[in-house]
C-alpha cells in the first residue's frame, strides 16, 4: 500500500537506540541493497559471527525494522530468512526531541551520513565501467546529484519535503514486479536552512552535466 502522508514518527527511545547501533544499520543497508538473507549470509558479508548477527536481527525485528520472510533457497528451508521492512519512518523534529533522543539521533545520523557517502563513492567507481573504460551495462551515467538553494518560508519547506516524499511514492511499485533492466536506485535528500540574516541567493543559470544538476533560485 502507498505510504500515508506524514509517515510514521519514531518516538520510542528504545526503538531509536535499536536503529542507531552501527552494526544494525549495516544489516539494514545490506538487506535493502541485496534483498532477504539469513543471519549466516549477513555474518559472512559484514564480518560478524552468526550469533551476534542473529541478536541484532531480533532487536531490529522487535521494533518492526526487519521481518521474517519465505526461504529464498529451498535447500535452506530450516534457516530463518529476513527482509527489511520498508516504510516512511521519521524522527521527531528537533523542537520535540528529549535530550536522550538528541544524543541517539545525532549518533544515528553521523553513521548514516558516512555510510551513504561511502556507498555513493564506491558504487560510482564501480558502476558500469568495463576494463577498457566503456559503459558495460548502460548505467555508468546513473549517478546523479543536485545542489541548489531556494528562498522558502518554514511552511513552504515542509510542503517541499512532503512533495518529495510523494514523488518517491509515485515511483514505488508496492509489490509489483519491476520491468526488465530495473535496478535499485538509492535516493537521499538533505534540505537545511542557512544562517539567520544570510544574503538572499541571486538568480543564476544552471550548470548541467551527465551526473550533476546544480541550480540557484531566489
Amino acid at each position: 500500500m502507498p505510504e500515508k502522508p506524514g509517515g510514521t514518527e519514531i518516538t520510542e527511545l528504545a526503538a531509536l537506540k535499536a536503529l542507531a547501533q552501527p552494526r544494525r544499520q549495516q544489516i539494514l543497508q545490506h538487506l535493502t541493497l541485496h534483498g532477504p538473507a539469513t543471519s549466516a549470509i549477513l555474518a559472512r558479508a559484514l564480518g560478524l559471527n552468526t550469533g551476534a548477527t542473529s541478536y541484532h536481527l531480533r532487536e531490529l525485528a522487535r521494533y518492526g525494522f526487519v521481518a521474517d520472510t519465505v526461504p529464498q533457497v529451498p535447500s535452506t528451508r530450516r534457516a530463518r530468512w529476513w527482509r527489511a521492512v520498508p516504510g516512511d519512518r521519521r524522527f521527531p523534529p528537533p523542537s520535540r526531541r528529549t535530550p536522550g533522543m538528541r544524543v541517539v539521533i545525532d549518533e544515528l545520523n553521523r553513521h548514516a551520513y558516512a555510510a551513504d557517502l561511502a556507498l555513493f563513492e564506491r558504487l560510482q567507481r564501480e558502476s558500469g565501467t568495463a576494463a577498457d573504460g566503456s559503459d558495460a551495462d548502460g548505467w555508468a551515467d546513473g549517478h546523479a546529484y543536485s545542489r541548489g538553494s531556494l528562498r522558502l518560508t518554514l511552511p513552504e519547506l515542509h510542503e517541499f519535503f512532503e512533495e518529495y516524499i510523494a514523488l518517491m511514492n509515485r515511483y514505488k511499485r508496492h509489490g509489483a514486479e519491476p520491468p526488465p533492466g530495473a535496478r535499485t536506485v538509492h535516493t537521499r535528500l538533505l534540505a537545511f536552512p542557512g544562517p539567520a540574516g544570510d544574503i538572499p541567493v541571486p538568480d543564476g543559470s544552471a550548470t548541467d552535466d551527465a551526473n550533476r544538476r546544480e541550480t540557484d533560485a531566489s
